[in-house]
């Protein structure tokens, strides 16, 4: 498959480092998947590649004579509202707009957005509504304040981003997803604020593992904790489930990467700091907290390829979790489970109760999107039409 990249570039006479440039990564990592150092790229890098080259079918790439289709493996279609809201974070706003920003109350908007981001089954929807206004707000609130009560503004503004983050991810706009994790780490070092930073940190490392920056993930994770770990005794629960849930991050960066003990070694240590923040401590902005730790752990056994012990995990994993599209996407996970083990009956019937948890969250899942063509192509016995409509409702064809 190197050889065809290779082949394909020159074709269109494009160098290394464009190519690179154009999936986000360096001309050193071309040439060693160009000359097999690397092993194949997954399918969503080679659907960038495929973009990249003008390539309008998978089998060019890999060789195996079977057309597939590149707009198959395409994003999800844009929001109804990304517009809005990457105008409101995109625009240069350097106009003398003085008028006061009540912070008491942004912040008490901002917590309102929260609550209805984890309790809403449209909750894309619902920040698109949201988010436009709370952009601005905060970002004026920073402008038009000095010394402690800018800082204090840029605490939330900082939690805006983080916000917004959950709106962009899975969009297509994935400039949006750097932008605003970018942001929230930078409005938390200028607030000098530990916490923030680390909570910014956790948004970032999201972003540099689905670039497969898998190094870079890590070592921001670490760099999270660190900036709190000399504060936790005495420290609010939330600054020790920032902790958690970075530990929890290099786990799965770790499983993405096939390494085993290291992965589970986090999740070890996530889950102890789970345990001692009891069964009833939820992280707002990332959820962490027990019932998660077990969804995790499902993750971890599909992304090791360990069938067995995702399929324990996922038996042992809760039916209930307070957020409502994290239920979502952890019932996502449990039918990567079931697609592992061939059990095509039970990938319909999982998916099809995600979806019907929370419809955006299936529809703007990559992992859904592809259980869904699955489904398509080898539909279980006798349900084709169960599978055709699912498929539908998540947005493929």
């Amino acid at each position: 498959m190197g050889a065809r990249i290779r082949l394909a570039r020159e074709r269109v006479g494009m160098s290394r480092r464009v190519l690179g440039g154009l999936v986000d990564r360096s001309a050193e990592w071309v040439k060693a998947v160009e000359t097999g150092r690397l092993q194949t790229p997954k399918l969503q890098m080679l659907t960038k590649i495929a973009h990249a080259l003008d390539i309008r079918d998978l089998a060019e790439l890999t060789g195996n004579g079977e057309a597939v289709s590149v707009s198959r493996f395409a994003p999800a279609v844009a929001h109804a509202a990304l517009h809005e809201v990457q105008a409101a974070l995109t625009e240069y706003r350097l106009d003398s707009d003085s008028r006061p920003v009540d912070l008491a109350h942004l912040r008490e908007r901002l917590a309102a957005a929260w609550k209805v981001r984890h309790a809403s089954p449209d909750h894309r929807t619902q920040l698109g509504r949201l988010l436009p206004g709370l952009i601005r707000d905060a970002q004026r609130a920073v402008r038009v304040r000095h010394g402690e009560d800018r800082r204090e503004a840029r605490r939330a503004l900082a939690g805006v981003y983080r916000l917004a983050d959950f709106y962009v991810a899975f969009q297509p706009a994935p400039e949006l997803v750097w932008l605003v994790a970018d942001r929230a780490v930078t409005e938390g070092q200028e607030a000098d604020d530990p916490y923030e930073m680390a909570c910014g940190a956790w948004a970032l490392v999201q972003a540099l593992r689905e670039a497969g920056r898998w190094e870079e993930a890590i070592s921001v994770a670490h760099g999270g904790m660190a900036q709190i770990e000399p504060y936790l005794e005495p420290a609010p629960d939330d600054w020790h489930g920032i902790v958690g849930a970075l530990h929890a991050e290099n786990a799965l960066t770790y499983a993405r990467r096939g390494r085993h003990g290291e992965a589970w070694s986090h999740w070890e240590k996530a889950h102890h700091i789970a345990r001692r923040l009891g069964p009833q401590y939820r992280h707002v902005q990332t959820s962490f907290g027990l019932p998660v730790m077990k969804a995790n752990a499902v993750t971890l056994g599909v992304e090791l390829r360990r069938d067995g012990e995702a399929r324990r995990a996922a038996d042992s994993a809760p039916e209930e979790i307070a957020s409502i599209p994290r239920r979502a996407r952890h019932l996502i996970e449990v039918a990567r489970v079931h697609a592992l083990q061939g059990d095509f009956d039970a990938v319909l019937a999982t998916l099809d109760l995600s979806e019907r948890t929370a419809p955006e969250t299936a529809r703007y899942n990559g992992w859904a999107r592809e259980l869904g063509h699955n489904l398509l192509d080898r539909p279980p016995s006798g349900k084709a039409a169960a599978a055709r409509s699912l498929a539908s409702r998540i947005g493929v064809h």
